[in-house]
């Protein structure tokens, strides 16, 4: 006995797939296909034939994706907060020892914790007690150069 599995709840297991993809990858990627995953299936239920369920999914999936999806990443990433050690770039600190990569790593205090850095600049010797600005991180040393005093 072979088993047929009905195009509705075919379109039905594309959406729930596409759906959890989704949901596991926080981006946005799939829901626009999941949306006409959902769309073709409404077609197969009101009996529209494999050839229209397919264009409805192809023109409802590329129609809300072109659409949306520059409005929700706009609103989605708009309230992304810089976390971990994207946070630490651009910070101003003090400098607790000489910095000088002629010499050796230099030490900040930062949030509690002392932190090895370098002079993004090779010639340059910050002082201890400088103000700095971090620009950037690799691995546990911060690369600083000296702030501007205005």
């Amino acid at each position: 006995m072979s088993m047929v599995i009905s195009a509705p709840v075919t379109w039905l297991i594309v959406t729930v797939a596409l759906a959890v993809i989704e949901l596991s990858t926080f981006g946005l990627v799939t829901i626009w296909f999941a949306i006409g995953a959902a769309m073709a299936m409404i077609a197969a239920i009101i009996g529209a034939n494999i050839g229209i369920q397919l264009i409805v999914f192809i023109v409802v999936s590329t129609v809300i994706l072109i659409t949306l999806r520059p409005l929700a990443t706009k609103y989605v990433n708009s309230r992304t907060k810089r976390t971990n050690i994207d946070a630490v770039i651009g910070r101003k600190l003090v400098a607790k020892t000489d910095i000088d990569n002629a010499v050796g790593l230099g030490k900040v205090d930062m949030d509690g914790s002392t932190w090895f850095a370098l002079s993004s600049r090779e010639d340059e010797v910050i002082h201890a007690g400088d103000i700095i600005r971090v620009v950037k991180v690799v691995g546990a040393k911060l690369i600083v150069e000296k702030e501007d005093e205005k």
